[in-house]
């Protein structure tokens, strides 16, 4: 998110500091997104979501700093003998143990299959290492978030793994079936092998199965707004969306007649979107495959039908 107002330099150049602190780390599930990159997302000074908040009183922020990091160096396949039950989301890892809460709020993403049962997953690699796999686990009927996550919680078998796989933009995309007669809350589990090293990368992604399996074109994710801060009267908020070329194809100006806060004026451009966009749709996907806004939510996704499409949002302040 770009702000137009000399105030916001200072956040912006420390911001791209701790990205380039970050460019030999590694990366996590982005869709559906990740405890821990939501948990970044949110801010881990001043996260939104309840159970965020508890992760950092557990483990710090730091953990969110390095939320491309969750990995086991040696681990050259052998994750269940490394990583101890309970420990799964943290990677076995003290530094990001608060990723391995057992709670039933964490943020939750409804997965609805395309019209043939598959569903793209985005991993977002920070650096793009050589792949002997990635491996995507599901929860077993009858899984329990209220206590922490086992191995044998998981399915004996990857729903979906791929060996032969090509980062494009620094996304792995994984185009998968999506387990069958999933319903309810589960965790989808991803670990990434290097084949160029024994280090390995894991992820818990908060989901829950949808009803959409026949939609002609399903949403798609593109990624997240967070709105961090209020936005005084006479600021202006554009959410503008590309196509694959980088053209622009659309813009949807909110002018903000009155202060308001940073969850009005994010639900606020998401009505002003859906009502006039014919490419995308901002808010929280329902189970009934439609995007609505949602001010309860922590952020809202931007999702779009078309391939190669993305978007950037732009804050203009009123000179003081």
């Amino acid at each position: 998110m770009q702000t137009k107002n000399l105030s916001a330099v200072a956040p912006l150049v420390l911001l791209s500091s701790l990205l380039a602190g970050q460019a030999l780390a590694h990366g996590s599930m982005e869709v559906p997104i990740s405890r821990v990159y939501q948990c970044y997302k949110e801010g881990p000074e001043s996260p939104k979501s309840a159970a965020c908040k508890a992760a950092i009183q557990v483990g710090g922020t730091q953990a969110l700093y390095d939320w491309n990091g969750v990995r086991q160096g040696n681990a050259n396949g052998n994750h269940r003998a490394l990583i101890p039950d309970g420990k799964l989301c943290s990677g076995g890892n003290e530094s990001h143990k608060g990723l391995d809460l057992a709670r039933t709020d964490w943020v939750s993403r409804v997965l609805t299959p395309d019209a043939s049962g598959n569903f793209e997953f985005v991993f977002y690699a920070t650096a793009v290492h050589a792949t002997a796999y990635f491996q995507l686990y599901v929860t077993r009927d009858g899984y329990n978030p209220a206590q922490p996550l086992k191995w044998s919680d998981l399915e004996a078998a990857p729903f979906c793994a791929v060996t032969s796989i090509t980062a494009q933009n620094n996304r792995f995309r994984i185009n998968c079936p999506l387990p069958r007669n999933k319903t309810g809350s589960h965790v989808v589990y991803a670990i990434w092998q290097r084949s160029d090293s024994p280090e390995a990368f894991y992820s818990c992604s908060d989901v829950t199965f949808g009803t959409g399996l026949g939609l002609v074109a399903p949403w798609k994710e593109l990624g997240q707004v967070q709105a961090r801060e209020a936005l005084p009267a006479r600021s202006t908020v554009t959410l503008r969306v590309f196509d694959r070329e980088g053209h622009d194809v659309e813009s949807h100006p909110l002018l903000l007649e009155a202060p308001l806060s940073s969850e009005a004026w994010l639900e606020r451009l998401a009505q002003r979107v859906n009502a006039d966009s014919r490419r995308v749709r901002v808010g929280t996907l329902q189970s009934s495959g439609e995007v609505a806004p949602s001010r309860a939510a922590p952020g809202a996704s931007v999702y779009a039908r078309d391939e190669g499409v993305s978007f950037q949002v732009d804050i203009l302040k009123p000179s003081p």
